[in-house]
């Protein structure tokens, strides 16, 4: 194996979470009577984090109290919510699974928010990862390196032994301030264009792509 340490985004790299995503922002939207934001914007939006999703997604104009109380509906709504279309894209069972067989050590790490991520991993991955991090009050999240350094602390891996896997230009920019090798996969929220645009290096189009990079020599 290449590495000892595989992090791995979640949205849009293991789960599918767009449609229930979609669903919790625009119940949130309507509460307010604001306009719903359809899937494409909404897909446009992740990758930075709750709060940045809806401060994208409320009118222009609307002030920084009333986004405030749009993401606090929205974030009950998603804590019941989360896993209602949500599912993990084909191939991500048997890739975890090899990893595993392999000796990998594998983390999670997110800018959902932790109570979500913690949620979500429970559920679809049980006793998979060796870490789970999602966002968290007093920690930078993503593109930030400050929750991967954490995670590399927890497991005591250095970062030369591990890579980072993610979908979109968050993950690219985590990766480099984390001084970590990349994949980036365009099977998630962002084109293969947009991904190269990004600076990605490596983009991989199915799970079992992973495997093969990892096991390369």
């Amino acid at each position: 194996m290449k590495y000892k340490l595989i992090i791995f985004d979640l949205d849009g790299t293991l789960l599918n979470t767009l449609d229930d995503l979609a669903d919790s922002l625009n119940t949130a939207l309507a509460h307010f009577s604001f306009p719903k934001r359809s899937l494409p914007e909404v897909r446009h939006f992740l990758g930075n984090g709750m709060q940045r999703l809806v401060e994208q997604s409320v009118p222009d104009g609307t002030s920084a109290d009333t986004t405030a109380e749009v993401l606090t509906v929205f974030k009950q709504y998603y804590k019941e919510h989360c896993s209602d279309r949500t599912k993990p894209y084909d191939g991500i069972y048997e890739l975890l699974t090899a990893l595993k067989e392999n000796g990998c050590l594998m983390a999670v790490v997110s800018n959902k928010g932790d109570f979500a991520v913690q949620i979500l991993c429970e559920q679809y991955f049980p006793g998979v990862f060796d870490a789970v991090a999602g966002e968290k009050a007093g920690i930078r999240k993503k593109p930030a390196p400050d929750t991967v350094n954490h995670v590399l602390a927890q497991l005591d891996i250095d970062r030369t032994d591990t890579v980072y896997i993610g979908d979109s230009e968050v993950d690219i920019e985590t990766a480099q301030n984390a001084h970590m090798n990349c994949l980036s996969v365009d099977w998630g929220f962002r084109t293969r264009e947009e991904l190269l645009q990004a600076g990605a290096t490596v983009i991989l189009s199915q799970p079992s792509d992973i495997l093969s990079n990892i096991l390369s020599i």
